[in-house]
């Protein structure tokens, strides 16, 4: 298999898996592993159980995570694509600090954590953010409280919140004197139900190469996981315009854009909202591409000094 080299440079999966280290931190991955038509290691990835012991391997090989798991009704992550939006958000904070963020005085938002906790767990072991994950969801943000009670290290670094309004996003979140140098937020992308169980048929089919007839959601994932009412549109569409309710207590908002066409009506309402500054940043996994939209309200000459000014 060859490099990963649409992975941001920084990424550390951008090799092809090494399956006899991952299977010696996690022996249940082996039953998956098998050599497919192009003589290359792989697994199956349209079989939900398979990715899930993938993932856990990966995230204790890489990032010294223990126990990680999820139940099978959540969304199950691709860790390479996670660690990418991690690494381009460093980049965008290295551009205003001039230099590389690291350390815990960098203090990151991760709108909607999920049962994984994956962006939380890749910050802080990649750069050494502390971070702070929410949720409308109580189950998921108890199993992702699991996951730290199985790594103590990580309980100083990482916490969590519920978000008591699914209306709201930062607000119940933010308080008067909290300050994040980002905010990162992968939103759901449907509309509906059927519309997520469309897109899954779609790409179960396209991962199995076979006639997938029953929708299912092989990849897991909650309804706030993977739809609400008017999809990403309103969901980005509300995030915008809270934001500007918050314009100093985040130095940059984050979130990732699935639909292209989407693009120009964030736009053009990030300029409505006197943002100081917006970026969208593409980010290459594979044939697929994803998109980072990024602004803030803080102009480029004072970006530089936010970070002391700004976080205890």
């Amino acid at each position: 298999m060859a490099e990963k080299s649409g992975l941001h440079p920084r990424n550390l999966h951008r090799d092809p898996y090494d399956f006899d280290q991952l299977m010696a931190g996690v022996p249940e991955l082996k039953q998956y592993v098998f050599v497919n038509a192009y003589q290359s290691v792989t697994i199956n990835f349209s079989l939900p159980k398979a990715v899930k012991l993938l993932n856990k391997a990966l995230l204790l090989h890489f990032y010294k995570v223990q126990h990680w798991d999820i139940p099978d009704t959540n969304l199950c992550p691709p860790i390479p694509g996670r660690a990418d939006y991690i690494h381009y958000i460093a980049d965008l904070l290295a551009e205003s600090f001039s230099e590389l963020p690291e350390g815990q005085k960098v203090q990151g938002l991760d709108i909607g954590t999920g049962a994984n906790l994956v962006y939380p767990l890749i910050a802080h072991r990649s750069y050494g953010w502390t971070m702070f994950g929410t949720d409308i969801n109580e189950d998921s943000l108890r199993n992702a409280g699991q996951i730290l009670d199985h790594n103590p290290d990580l309980l100083p670094a990482i916490r969590l919140k519920k978000q008591p309004e699914a209306n709201h996003i930062f607000k119940n979140i933010l308080g008067p004197e909290d300050r994040f140098a980002f905010s990162m937020c992968n939103p759901p992308f449907h509309d509906s139900e059927a519309s997520a169980l469309k897109g899954n048929l779609r790409k179960t089919k396209n991962l199995s190469k076979s006639k997938v007839r029953k929708p299912v959601l092989n990849f897991g994932g909650q309804q706030s996981e993977l739809w609400c009412e008017g999809g990403e549109l309103a969901f980005i569409t509300k995030m915008i315009r809270e934001s500007a309710l918050h314009s100093l207590q985040v130095l940059w908002f984050t979130c990732l854009v699935s639909k292209k066409d989407h693009l120009f009506k964030f736009t053009s309402l990030l300029k409505k909202t006197k943002t100081a500054e917006f970026r969208i940043i593409e980010m290459a996994q594979g044939q697929k591409i994803s998109r980072m939209l990024a602004w803030t309200f803080v102009p480029r000459h004072e970006q530089k000094n936010w970070l002391d000014l700004n976080q205890k």
